[in-house]
C-alpha cells in the first residue's frame, strides 16, 4: 500500500521488468502487438512495440460509429480501419478482450458481431491471436482485478510514458498488449490462451 501512495505501483514495476523484447530459447519474438477492444460503435485499438525501458506505443485510437449508422456500416468500418492499422505497423500478435457474459441477448449479438467482423481481419492478416479476460487484464496492469476504466488508463500512461491518458477504449486495448507482453514473459512455457 505504502508503495502505492508513494506513486509507483507493483504493476508498473513489473512491467517495466517483465515487458522484455529478447526472446527466450525456442519462443517466437513478438516485437510489435496489438491490443484489441471490440465494440460495435467503439472499437479501441492499441499499438506498442516491445522496448527498453519501456514499450513504445505506435497507435491508439478509438474507431467510433455513430449510432445513425446501420450495423453492417459498423462492421466495414471496422475492418477498414483494422486492416490499414495492420498494414501501417505490421503487428505479428494480437490480443483481443474475452468474452463477457451480457445479460442481454441483443447486446451480446451485437458484440459478436463486432468481434467476428475484428477476428476476421486478424486472421486473415495471419497474425497469432490470444485472448485475455478483462479482469486478468486490470489485474496485471492495476493490480486489482475490478479497478475501474479511469484508473486503468492512468496506469497505462505511465506504463507507456504518453503525455495524457489515452481514451477509455484505446486504454482498455493498450493494457491488454500490455497483459499480453507481462504474460509471455513471464510464462513463456504455457502462453495464454490462443484462439
Amino acid at each position: 500500500m505504502q508503495d502505492r501512495l508513494g506513486g509507483r505501483s507493483s504493476a508498473l514495476r513489473k512491467a517495466r521488468t517483465l515487458i522484455d523484447p529478447s526472446p527466450r530459447p525456442g519462443a517466437k519474438a513478438h516485437q510489435v502487438i496489438l491490443g484489441l477492444d471490440p465494440s460495435l460503435r467503439g472499437t479501441g485499438f492499441g499499438v506498442i512495440r516491445l522496448a527498453r525501458p519501456c514499450p513504445q506505443t505506435l497507435a491508439q485510437s478509438t474507431i467510433s460509429c455513430p449510432p445513425t449508422w446501420e450495423r453492417s456500416r459498423c462492421l466495414a468500418r471496422i475492418t477498414q480501419v483494422l486492416r490499414d492499422v495492420i498494414r501501417e505497423h505490421q503487428p505479428t500478435v494480437a490480443v483481443v478482450e474475452g468474452l463477457f457474459f451480457a445479460q442481454n441477448l441483443q447486446t451480446a449479438i451485437i458484440m459478436g458481431e463486432a468481434r467476428g467482423a475484428a477476428l476476421a481481419v486478424l486472421a486473415e492478416a495471419g497474425l497469432e491471436i490470444y485472448e485475455i479476460a478483462p479482469r486478468k487484464v486490470k489485474q496485471a496492469i492495476v493490480g486489482y482485478g475490478a479497478a475501474q476504466k479511469a484508473a486503468v488508463g492512468k496506469m497505462v500512461q505511465r506504463m507507456l510514458q504518453l503525455s495524457e491518458a489515452p481514451a477509455p477504449d484505446a486504454a482498455d486495448a493498450l493494457a491488454l498488449a500490455l497483459a499480453h507482453a507481462q504474460e509471455v514473459s513471464r510464462y513463456n512455457v504455457n502462453p495464454p490462451k490462443r484462439i
